[in-house]
């Protein structure tokens, strides 16, 4: 590896603790200008260090691209668990509620096995399928094109059906929470969805482990101070939670 000078040294040890850097905050720490700062942070990249976004760096890529579902149930299972697990506090006997689609609401669905008397509304094909064991749970499935890679459902046809309820509670699932852009999914069909899901609910819960932070998918869904809960796993940063929860978003660690 290239010899690195105490600064590039000192950039990668605050990048490591923080997952993700800005240019004005080092140029303040190093008192140095931002276009030294810039140099150093495109050099590093080139040695494969980081990665450079607007405004600053990351330890990992902060744009998030599409995973087939049956991958994504392989990637950070137990913390998944554990989020779906605290969801399931926030849903009471007789709620209207709405479950997007997603691996974690997957295994909230299997959670709901005894739960009831509970309406759900979703957009996806395996938590209806999972809810369908649970005679005390009235399922409503939207219709319309079914995207092969979530097994969920998006389109005008369920845009059109959605309008149609008003529900206490949304539990979605996203692929990106960026302090900037806001809450993202790589589809952009599915974001227009959610955007809808979120204009039919009174509250909005988000479920979305930790390496969903600071990253940003294709499609916007709606910016962060239309999110009432955030629940996620302990490798959320003391610097995001106290920002978002100034923002008003009730962040839950599992």
């Amino acid at each position: 590896m290239e010899k690195l000078i105490p600064r590039h040294d000192d950039i990668l040890k605050e990048l490591d603790e923080k997952g993700h850097v800005l240019v004005q905050d080092l140029c303040e720490r190093f008192n140095v200008s931002s276009v030294t700062v810039r140099k150093d942070l495109n050099y590093l990249e080139s040695l494969g260090l980081l990665f450079r976004n607007h405004g600053g760096a990351s330890k990992h890529v902060r744009y998030a691209y599409e995973r087939n579902v049956d991958e994504k149930e392989n990637i950070n299972v137990e913390a998944k668990q554990n989020i779906a697990k605290a969801a399931l506090q926030l849903i009471q006997e007789n709620d209207c509620i709405i479950l997007a689609s997603g691996t974690t609401m997957h295994y909230l669905a299997r959670m709901l096995a005894n739960f009831g008397p509970l309406t759900v509304l979703t957009s996806s094909l395996r938590v209806a399928l999972e809810l369908c064991n649970n005679p005390n749970i009235n399922i409503i499935q939207l219709g319309g094109e079914v995207r092969k890679s979530s097994t969920s459902i998006v389109g005008s046809i369920s845009e059109t059906i959605l309008r149609q309820f008003s529900c206490n509670k949304l539990f979605l699932g996203v692929d990106g929470i960026d302090m900037e852009f806001g809450i993202s999914t790589s589809n952009a069909a599915e974001a227009h969805l959610n955007q809808l899901m979120i204009e039919c609910s009174e509250k909005v819960v988000i479920l979305g482990d930790s390496s969903k932070l600071n990253k940003k998918g294709f499609g916007k869904i709606a910016t962060l101070d239309k999110i009432d809960y955030l629940i996620t796993d302990s490798g959320i940063c003391e610097e995001d939670r106290v920002g978002l929860e100034e923002i008003g978003v009730s962040v839950i660690v599992k």
